[in-house]
């Protein structure tokens, strides 16, 4: 009987030692798919971030440019203006001369309601001056003519003034500079 106990241990040591590949095998299969599975859900968190992270920034570009098309969508209109502007400053400048007071009363109410209502809707005058140092981001330069040392590379004369909405220039001020 021993001896048949002995069969039987062995029998059953046999069975494990048979199961305890396979088993050792099947954990190793879950613990291999487990960390695919941990690096997939790495790789699709990643890319959901990326998403994530793509679409902020659309939007906030997106709601920058729509200010800024709503700053300048009147452009085409106030820049249509501008010579209706620079008519009444040479009417003025004319009335001035004759001295006519009634007359420069009218221009003057006429000019400022005009120029209080563009300056409502972002309308600004760039500011530059005679005498400045003549700046090609800020002035379009029509003629150079010959200056003393002093207004050499300045501003001479302001032909046109210059004009902005918002932040952008939309006619820049014309002007003769010192040679």
């Amino acid at each position: 009987m021993a001896t048949e106990n002995n069969e039987n241990i062995q029998d059953v040591n046999d069975k494990e030692m048979d199961i305890n590949p396979v088993e050792a095998q099947e954990q190793n299969t879950e613990a291999v798919e487990e960390n695919s599975f941990e690096a997939e859900l790495e790789k699709e968190k990643d890319k959901f971030l990326r998403l994530f992270a793509e679409f902020e920034n659309f939007r906030r570009r997106t709601a920058k440019e729509r200010l800024e098309l709503m700053s300048t969508a009147s452009e085409g209109v106030i820049t249509s203006l501008l010579p209706v502007l620079d008519d009444f400053d040479r009417a003025l400048e004319q009335i001035e001369a004759r001295d006519l007071e009634t007359d420069l009363k009218g221009f003057s109410l006429i000019s400022s309601k005009l120029r209080d209502t563009l300056s409502s809707k972002g309308l600004m005058l760039v500011d530059i001056a005679k005498g400045d140092v003549f700046n090609a981001d800020l002035a379009e330069a029509v003629t150079q003519v010959p200056a003393g040392d002093e207004m050499k590379g300045k501003i001479v004369d302001i032909i046109e003034k210059g004009y902005k909405l918002g932040d952008k220039i939309i006619r820049f001020p014309k002007v003769v500079i010192g040679q």
